[in-house]
């Protein structure tokens, strides 16, 4: 896999060469054709760079039950040495602090904001019985058209009550993975097999779900969307156990059996594509990541403080006036005791004009950004104070729930009004596309095309 350097690319330009960025808010926006040809050559591309040979998957498809089994023991058997290991006083092995699941959460933003899109295209097959498991899981990924379940809902909400949610220049390799399910989304005609093979792939318990979740819990951010996953997943009656039977049921009659898990084995391998979620977990570098963000703030901030305070002879607005003297900035404001490393942050100046009562520059930085400023002044400084667990939403909260009276649904529900299954069916399609199936319309669309199911069958 791809390794980052950083999150972020150049600390004072916004990137301007970013193809995977284009291409993935491409794919996400437009629906022409020229968008779908885009898709169709990046898949083709993509599929290229993933070689040939079957591994990890067994030679025998009959075999893939047995195969989905035995990975998922050995994942539990790693996590249960993982919590025997947390249990006996060790340390969390992904995040430091939670500045670093912050960023965690940030990176993988553009994969997790299209989560299932690869799906997308099998809704055109909803009146073959043999589409059912993949169809049942496209849907419970947009939460049955329930807000409180629906998969890229969960995960905005989550980015935006930590002020996580906005692109800020973001690796372009990041986007990778989310633009090979997008064209996936839009090429399943084409693609089926290479569809089905990267559905087998993702859809398998991984071991840094289950502990990615265990200290999210751990630093006060609620891992509900993980869990989910963990539980939606399952081998027994979940995504992964459908993403074996419609391996196993949908292979077209008129393709040679080897021809099929050749081109099955390099869906699966799209998967390897791009950084991963240990690649970006380990590419995480606290200060690094701090000066960046307050180079990208510098050019907002210059020319816009007093000459009251003078650091080292030169003023606030002198050390913003150029690039790159941000971490001598901050040495100078370490020694003049402003800031004070390895301590409660709230005993640091600096940080009193962040947070707090009154604070001179409240609302200047992000829930990310703070978290960045707190969690360097603290270091290796531990609060007494123990931390509330995180309050997680009972079923009841998560059960059903009414949705806006916006003009988007209204327009859509007048739009059906009248219409027979087959045209509502294709008013709907659209709405439960990657780019709307969680706003409220497409929340109602995913309903009523629940609805409508029981009428193709």
């Amino acid at each position: 896999m791809s390794q980052l350097c950083s999150l972020h690319g150049s600390p004072d330009t916004p990137p301007l060469d970013s193809p995977l960025r284009n291409l993935y808010h491409q794919l996400l926006q437009d629906n022409d054709e020229a968008a779908s040809a885009r898709a169709a050559e990046f898949l083709h591309e993509q599929l290229e760079q993933t070689g040939d040979g079957l591994a990890p998957l067994p030679e025998d498809p009959a075999q893939l039950l047995p195969w989905l089994e035995e990975r998922r023991a050995a994942v539990a058997r790693d996590y249960r040495d993982y919590l025997q290991e947390r249990q006996a006083g060790g340390e969390r092995r992904y995040f430091r602090n939670k500045a670093h699941a912050l960023y965690f959460l940030q990176a993988v933003a553009p994969t997790k904001e299209v989560d299932g899109a690869w799906l997308y295209g099998v809704l055109a097959h909803g009146q073959d019985s043999r589409y059912d498991g993949l169809l049942t899981t496209y849907l419970e990924e947009l939460g049955d058209g329930e807000p409180a379940q629906n998969h890229v809902a969960i995960y905005r909400r989550l980015l935006a009550e930590h002020g996580c949610d906005g692109d800020f220049g973001l690796d372009d390799e990041l986007f990778r993975q989310g633009a090979v399910q997008l064209a996936l989304g839009r090429c399943a005609e084409t693609c089926l097999p290479e569809v089905l093979g990267y559905n087998l792939g993702y859809e398998q318990l991984p071991l840094h779900l289950l502990i990615s979740a265990y200290e999210l819990g751990e630093l006060e951010i609620d891992p509900y969307y993980f869990t989910l996953h963990v539980t939606i997943d399952n081998a027994s009656c979940g995504h992964a156990r459908r993403a074996v039977q419609a391996v196993q049921a949908l292979q077209p009659l008129d393709m040679d059996a080897a021809q099929y898990w050749q081109r099955v084995a390099r869906g699966y391998r799209l998967n390897d594509l791009g950084p991963g979620s240990t690649d970006v977990i380990q590419a995480f570098d606290l200060e690094h990541e701090l000066v960046a963000m307050l180079e990208r703030k510098r050019r907002f901030g210059q020319y816009m403080h007093s000459d009251y305070c003078r650091f080292e002879g030169k003023s606030v607005n002198q050390w913003l006036e150029q690039p790159g003297q941000i971490p001598a900035f901050l040495r100078a404001l370490q020694e003049r005791g402003w800031i004070k490393r390895q301590q409660n942050p709230a005993d640091s100046p600096f940080w009193q004009l962040i947070e707090g009562p009154g604070a001179a520059m409240f609302g200047v930085f992000s829930g990310f950004e703070k978290q960045l400023l707190h969690d360097w002044i603290a270091g290796d400084w531990r609060s007494a104070r123990r931390s509330a667990p995180v309050r997680r939403a009972s079923s009841l909260e998560r059960s059903r729930c009414d949705l806006p009276d916006d003009a988007e649904t209204r327009a859509l529900q007048a739009e059906l009004a009248g219409q027979d299954a087959e045209r509502q069916r294709a008013l709907l399609l659209p709405w439960l596309g990657p780019h709307r199936h969680f706003r409220p319309a497409g929340l109602f669309a995913t309903r009523r095309f629940i609805e409508l199911r029981t009428l193709w069958r």
